[in-house]
């Protein structure tokens, strides 16, 4: 029996991370948990104020997510984390080896359509830039997949499990 897949759905805000992280986690079978949801409070209240979180903010929400994956090794799991930079994913990897990634892509302009779209969540949309000069793409030998969220969200869907199936079996 293989393992149960322990998956980051990554990208800015804005680009879905839930709302597929969430299908994608359904779709296997498996847990899934907002990793925005794993942030200390002072992170929460930090950007809800409009300040962007540094490194030194970042790393122990990162440790949580790494430490959830790890927890999750029997059962499987999705989270929705940003992992923005190579660094960030490294650090989950370091902890969770095992974890594969899938960065959900779509344009500046369609991401900051959609956030201006939605409401009631911390991260306001004025730190959307902010998160785009952060992102450092997949590299090659990094564990992942990009999938393409600028149209149908089943297909967004049926190619983040295709890529999460193929990563699993390499």
């Amino acid at each position: 029996m293989s393992p149960m897949p322990l998956v980051i759905v990554m990208g800015v805000s804005g680009s879905g991370k839930t709302t597929v992280g969430s299908g994608l986690a359904v779709r296997l079978g498996v847990p899934f948990i907002d990793g925005d949801d794993l942030h200390p409070q002072s992170n929460i209240d930090k950007m809800a104020a409009g300040h962007a979180l540094t490194d030194d903010d970042r790393w122990p929400w990162l440790a949580r997510i790494g430490q959830a994956l790890t927890d999750a090794e029997a059962t499987g799991m999705v989270i929705a984390c940003s992992a923005l930079k190579r660094a960030y994913r490294d650090a989950i990897g370091a902890q969770e080896p095992r974890a594969v990634f899938i960065h959900l892509s779509a344009s500046r302009d369609l991401i900051a359509q959609r956030l201006a779209e939605r409401s009631g969540h911390f991260m306001p949309a004025s730190l959307l830039d902010s998160q785009f000069a952060a992102l450092e793409p997949l590299a090659r030998e990094e564990p992942g997949a990009v999938v393409d969220v600028s149209g149908d969200i089943d297909d967004a869907l049926g190619v983040a499990v295709a890529d999460v199936r193929r990563l699993a079996a390499s």
